[in-house]
């Protein structure tokens, strides 16, 4: 599946009322509250980054527990609906904007990144992306990370899912925590991870 492949499927699922039943789906309801768990175990969070929002139904549990908060989705009905959801939230910031060309001067304590990286292309792209996502991790800052496994991620046309792109965070960042996430489907399997970037700040 090409890029522009997944940009077109991007904009037709975000078309739903609840695309991919990430607010009434049991399965993503505990897939997210196993992300939250891990973004909040390392303690408060002063500047955070979530890519890819979707319709914005983690957003609404993240960022209740962020002094900033910032959210890019490629999409920009994504940033659309999801800012909607969110109003009166003048500590968010909403960028349209592709997670391999986001480039801010700023550093994020912590970086929410789930079910994306296998929109974005191929390995290569993947792994450009996830440089980038280290650049803007602050030292001892928290990554947290989410996917289906790569086995599903190629039954649905994708080059690679959670498997591929925790081999990579391994290769700078020290993994912290990884768990399994299930639901009652074949498609409803993911993994999760914590990360923690090893520079220290000083």
């Amino acid at each position: 599946m090409t890029q522009s492949d997944n940009y077109q499927l991007l904009n037709r699922e975000l078309a739903a009322p609840d695309p991919w039943g990430l607010d009434a789906n049991p399965f993503e309801r505990e897939r997210h509250t196993q992300m939250l768990r891990l973004a909040l175990a390392q303690g408060s969070i002063s500047n955070a980054l979530e890519v890819g929002c979707a319709a914005g139904a983690f957003t609404v549990q993240l960022a209740p527990h962020c002094k900033r908060l910032t959210v890019i989705d490629v999409v920009p009905h994504a940033i659309e609906r999801s800012r909607r959801r969110m109003r009166d939230s003048p500590h968010i910031s909403w960028i349209v904007s592709d997670v391999q060309q986001f480039s801010p001067d700023e550093r994020f304590d912590l970086i929410v990144v789930a079910e994306v990286l296998y929109y974005i292309g191929g390995i290569a792209e993947m792994r450009g992306a996830v440089r980038n996502l280290v650049r803007m991790l602050a030292p001892d800052g928290y990554l947290v990370f989410g996917s289906a496994r790569d086995a599903n991620c190629r039954r649905w046309g994708h080059v690679a899912g959670a498997e591929t792109v925790l081999g990579m965070l391994n290769e700078t960042l020290l993994e912290v925590e990884r768990l399994e996430c299930r639901g009652g489907s074949v498609n409803e399997d993911c993994l999760l991870a914590c990360f923690r970037n090893p520079i220290s700040a000083s």
